[in-house]
C-alpha cells in the first residue's frame, strides 16, 4: 500500500498553484480540495508494448478485470422490480437487475446448459428465457424450468441457479465485482465518499449518456483523464480560462487520485494580459454583445471566477429550487475529477458531474469504449426527471454529433480527444525507443496506474504457482 502524507511538490510548477487560488476565492471550498496526499513513486519508464500486446492483454483479462470494482450502471437505469441492464466487458456479460425494492442483482448473462447469452438488451422481465432451448430462470436468477429436465440427470432434472457477481452500490451508482472475496468498495474509495457526500449523487439524474468507440487501447483512453495539461496542444481554446499547468494532483490511496484545475483564470502558458472579460467570454465560450446582453459583463474590480461562480449558483438555484449559497467559488466552475483504478473518473461539485469510464472495446487491445454521462440535480419540486437513453457513437461518428446532449463547449473538448488518441496508440507502435515516460508530478497518477496494473497481474500468476 502506498504511503505518504501531504507535501510540498519542489519539482511542480513554479507558477500559482492550485491552493493558492482555493485561498483567494470569495466563497471557500471544503478543506480537503486544498493539497492531499503525494507520495512519493520512482520515476522510471515502461513498455510501450503494454498498449497493444495481445499477452499483456489478455493478462489484464485474466488478473485486473477479474479482480476489480467496476461501475456497470446507475440505480435509475433499473428503478423497478424486474428491470435489468446488459453490462458486457472483456468476453464477460452480466444482467444487473432489481429484484426487491431494496435490492440489486449481477448475474452472469449465459444459460448454463449450452452457454448462449441469455439477454442482449435492457428491458424488463418476470423470466429470463433462454432463446436457444428453452431453460429459464427467474429475474432474481433462481431457476424456474427446463424443458427437457428428465434427460439432464446431473442437474436432478432441473438446472442450478445464475452464478452472479458481486454488487454494491455507491451515490445512485451500481458497481459489481466478479471476485466474490473482493474488498469491499468503500476500503477501494477511500476518503472519496466523504468528499463526495454533499453532492448527494443518489438525487442525482442522468442528463446525458454518449458512449463512444476510440481507435486506441482502454489505458491510453482511461489516462488521457487523468492529466490538464494536454490542454496546451489538444484543447488551445480553453487557455484563456483554463489553470492547466496550475493544477493540483493527489493520490489517496492505491486506486484513487484526483486532479484539481481551476478555471475562469488564464493559462500561465498565455504570457500577456488578458482582461476578466475575455477570460469570463472564453469560459462561456462566446464573445458576448454587452449593449444586448449587459447581465454578461464582469463588474469593474470584480474577476470572472467570482463573476461566474456567482451567476452558476443563481442559475442552478433557480432551476432546481435549492440554496447554493454555501457552494465554494470551486465547487461552481472548477474541474474537480477523481479518477478510481482502472478505468472510472467522477467529478466532483455542484452545477454537474461529468463521468468517465473506459473499457477495452470487446476483447481487442487496439480499441475501447468511453461513456460520457452528465449528472444533474434533481430539482426540489416536481418528478423525478428521467435518465437519459445511451447515444452510441462509431469509430467514424464525432462526439460533436452529441453536441445537443453534451453541449458545444463539451463535445468539441470530447472530440479533440477522441481525434488525438489513435495518433497516440499508432505512435507507440512506431516508438523508437519503445517506452513511455511519465512527468514526475502532472502524470504520478498515470504511472501509479500502471504500478497497480503490474500488482494485479503479479499477485494472479503467483497464486497460480
Amino acid at each position: 500500500m502506498l504511503k505518504g502524507k501531504a507535501q510540498k511538490i519542489s519539482d511542480r510548477s513554479p507558477f500559482e498553484s492550485y491552493e493558492d487560488i482555493l485561498n483567494s476565492d470569495t466563497v471557500p471550498s471544503p478543506d480537503y480540495f486544498k493539497e492531499g496526499p503525494n507520495p512519493d513513486i520512482k520515476s522510471e519508464p515502461f513498455l510501450a508494448s503494454r498498449y497493444h500486446d495481445q499477452d499483456f492483454f489478455n493478462k489484464e483479462v485474466k488478473y485486473v478485470w477479474s479482480k476489480v470494482w467496476q461501475w456497470a450502471c446507475r440505480e435509475e437505469d433499473i428503478p423497478n422490480i424486474g428491470d435489468h441492464h446488459i453490462f458486457n466487458n472483456v468476453g464477460k456479460s452480466l444482467i444487473i437487475v432489481r429484484t426487491k425494492e431494496n435490492e440489486i442483482k449481477a448475474l452472469i448473462n449465459s444459460c448454463l446448459h449450452r452457454g448462449r447469452q441469455i439477454l442482449a438488451d435492457d428491458g424488463n422481465l418476470d423470466e429470463f428465457r433462454c432463446a436457444f432451448h428453452g431453460l429459464s430462470w427467474n429475474f432474481d436468477g433462481t431457476f424456474k424450468e427446463n424443458p427437457f429436465g428428465w434427460d439432464c440427470p446431473q442437474w436432478n432434472g432441473g438446472a442450478p441457479d445464475l452464478p452472479e457477481a458481486k454488487v454494491e452500490l455507491w451515490g445512485g451508482f451500481v458497481f459489481i465485482n466478479m471476485d466474490l472475496e473482493a474488498e469491499p468498495l468503500s476500503t477501494v474509495l477511500g476518503p472519496m465518499s466523504a468528499h463526495f457526500e454533499r453532492y448527494d449523487f443518489s438525487n442525482r439524474y442522468k442528463a446525458a449518456h454518449i458512449s463512444k468507440k476510440i481507435k486506441s487501447n482502454w489505458k491510453l483512453s482511461t489516462e488521457a483523464f487523468m492529466e490538464s495539461h494536454h490542454v496546451l496542444g489538444t484543447h488551445p481554446q480553453g487557455l484563456p480560462m483554463t489553470g492547466d499547468i496550475n493544477s493540483q494532483y493527489d493520490i489517496w490511496n492505491d486506486y484513487v487520485g484526483r486532479q484539481l484545475s481551476a478555471h475562469t483564470v488564464k493559462s500561465p502558458h498565455i504570457k500577456e494580459d488578458i482582461s476578466e472579460q475575455q477570460i469570463f467570454n472564453a469560459f462561456t465560450g462566446a464573445d458576448h454583445d454587452l449593449e444586448k446582453n449587459p447581465e454578461m459583463r464582469v463588474p469593474e474590480g470584480m474577476t470572472a471566477r467570482t463573476f461566474t461562480a456567482q451567476m452558476f449558483r443563481d442559475n442552478l438555484s433557480n432551476e432546481t429550487g435549492y440554496d447554493y449559497s454555501h457552494a465554494g467559488d470551486a465547487e461552481m466552475v472548477d474541474s474537480l475529477i477523481y479518477n478510481v483504478f482502472p478505468n472510472y473518473s467522477i467529478w466532483a461539485g455542484m452545477l454537474f458531474n461529468t463521468i468517465y469510464r473506459f473499457r477495452p472495446n470487446g476483447l481487442d487491445p487496439n480499441s475501447s469504449i468511453m461513456d460520457i454521462v452528465l449528472l444533474k440535480p434533481v430539482p426540489k419540486d416536481g418528478p423525478r426527471p428521467e435518465p437519459a437513453s445511451i447515444k452510441y457513437l462509431d469509430f467514424d461518428e464525432p462526439v460533436t454529433d452529441a453536441a445537443e446532449e453534451l453541449g458545444a463547449g463539451l463535445s468539441l473538448v470530447f472530440e479533440q480527444d477522441a481525434v488525438n488518441l489513435p495518433y497516440v496508440h499508432d505512435g507507440l507502435r512506431a516508438s523508437g525507443t519503445q517506452t513511455v515516460e511519465f512527468s514526475n508530478y502532472m502524470e504520478k497518477r498515470l504511472r501509479m496506474h500502471h504500478i497497480m496494473l503490474d500488482r494485479l497481474i503479479e499477485e494472479g500468476e503467483s497464486k497460480e504457482g
